[in-house]
């Protein structure tokens, strides 16, 4: 029955050791090989909320989740009574008895967050306006297979707003140890709390020039400059963004061998220039197809307890 499994939710990198986050991305790179056959989520139902629309989170959990064995259902706003009002506690403890893990993307961390403490199955963060783990997962998938496995020796460049995909990149810097610079405009930098936890473990670094951020760096990543929800401030974000392009003379400044990279959706001529976005040293369609191997490593460790490795 749903819920008599011990539950281990997925709704930050923090949430899970060094150890353990290595053994998914080990497990996401067997899977991504063909070299892994099971089917721990045989029978199982994954149960995917969304309040915020996506391609790119719905079309892999669905796809995961079917390759695993098991069974999707896609449930919007529309479709369920939270877009009516009913209280997260109580949507968390019915569908608890209906599925066996829930994926939920949408505006506000903390809905997560009261999801999961009311839920007695697994939930996993498919995005929040703090955070979105998955997406970094697949990030750090796609350095290593650039890469030497170990990421603590990279130097990773954020250029842009410091969004959930920025607190995300902290939160790996501070599992992981690898350098991390990020530069934003002012006002528009990442989150305090997450910024001074990263601090803590490794070399972060926060400035207002993209020249000196990318200086060096093997990876080089960037995001549209207003997200969703954010389309009203389009206008102030462009102006206050201008300098913060992502074009050849600032991947000039990179590493040799650095690579781009970029969660899609893009804003060509925006926030990355055609030419970055299309060039060789882009692995953004790479990034994209690791989403799906990141998250059925994810559904197989916290669903099924990684069985059949």
């Amino acid at each position: 029955m749903p819920g008599q499994r011990q539950k281990r939710d997925f709704l930050a990198l923090p949430d899970f050791s060094r150890d353990e986050l290595e053994a998914v991305l080990d497990l996401a790179r067997r899977m991504k090989r063909g070299e892994y056959r099971e089917m721990p989520f045989a029978g199982r139902t994954l149960g995917m909320i969304f309040t915020k629309s996506s391609t790119r989170t719905r079309v892999s959990f669905e796809v995961g989740a079917v390759q695993l064995g098991g069974h999707p259902i896609f449930l919007s706003a529309r479709d369920i009574q939270l877009g009516r009002g009913e209280p997260i506690r109580d949507t968390a403890r019915v569908l608890s008895r209906y599925v066996d893990a829930l994926m939920i993307r949408t505006f506000a961390h903390s809905d997560v967050a009261e999801l999961a403490h009311f839920s007695t199955i697994p939930v996993i963060n498919g995005l929040t306006d703090l955070l979105h783990p998955c997406q970094v997962m697949a990030d750090l998938m796609t350095v290593r297979e650039n890469f030497d496995d170990d990421l603590s020796s990279l130097a990773v460049a954020w250029i842009g707003d410091g969004n959930n995909v920025a607190n995300s990149w902290l939160n790996a810097s501070f599992r992981f140890g690898f350098e991390l610079r990020l530069a934003c405009p002012e006002g528009y930098g990442p989150d305090a709390e997450i910024l001074e936890r990263a601090r803590g473990s490794a070399s972060v670094r926060v400035t207002d020039d993209p020249y000196e951020a990318v200086r060096g760096a093997s990876v080089v990543n960037t995001d549209v400059w207003a997200s969703m929800g954010q389309e009203e401030e389009h206008g102030q974000r462009a102006r206050a963004f201008g300098r913060f392009q992502v074009d050849d003379a600032l991947m000039k400044a990179a590493a040799g061998g650095a690579i781009f990279l970029h969660c899609l959706p893009a804003h060509r001529g925006e926030e990355v220039t055609e030419a970055v976005l299309e060039g060789p040293r882009s692995r953004i369609f790479d990034q994209a197809e690791n989403r799906l191997h990141v998250q059925k490593a994810i559904l197989a460790t916290v669903v099924a307890n990684g069985e059949g490795e």
